[in-house]
């Protein structure tokens, strides 16, 4: 994995601008991954309907889940699907709007100094290996270029925002994702 000399894109993404972003209060202040899993509607995989609620045009009609969420200004720096493609929403050096109300390590506001990156899948489903493969791959570029981005500054969204949101879930394996993480820095 590669990220462009801008600092802002993932090379090896297919990118998907969205205008649910904005700039980040201290630009140079990039310092924590958050993990998500995200499905549309939930269970299923596949289709467009991510990109479209990122990009604001999710019909509130298409399915009886969706016009309970068509309103909602979102976004994600990366999504990676089951089969891991890899889509780019938002480049870097911006802020996304993925984390909603949060706190990590005594610190609020985590849209401000991370990156997202969603997962394809749910809480209780097991994610796959192409999808650890990329986001280990992502990961390793994401620290070679932003130097705030260490090992340790990894989070689930589950973990800056308790109670309030569950993801990426039981089925998420941080010891697969460290293992992968520990053989590539190595």
């Amino acid at each position: 994995m590669r990220i462009d000399a801008s600092g802002n894109w993932l090379l090896d993404a297919r990118q998907a601008p969205t205008p649910n972003c904005d700039e980040r209060p201290d630009g140079d202040d990039i310092s924590l991954i958050l993990i998500h899993g995200i499905s549309l509607p939930p269970g299923e995989y596949g289709g467009g309907w991510i990109d479209d609620l990122f990009s604001n045009r999710l019909d509130p009609n298409a399915h009886p889940y969706f016009a309970g969420i068509a309103h909602l200004r979102v976004s994600s720096h990366l999504l990676i699907r089951r089969d891991g493609e890899v889509v780019q929403y938002v480049p870097f050096r911006k802020r996304a709007w993925h984390a909603g109300e949060s706190c990590y390590q005594g610190r609020n506001c985590c849209n401000d100094y991370s990156i997202g990156i969603e997962l394809e899948g749910q809480d209780d489903e097991p994610y796959t290996t192409e999808q650890y493969d990329q986001l280990a791959g992502i990961i390793q570029a994401l620290m070679r270029t932003f130097t705030g981005v260490t090992i340790d500054r990894i989070s689930g969204h589950s973990d800056i925002a308790p109670g309030r949101k569950s993801d990426p879930g039981a089925a998420f394996d941080w010891r697969v994702l460290n293992a992968r993480l520990a053989a590539m820095l190595t």
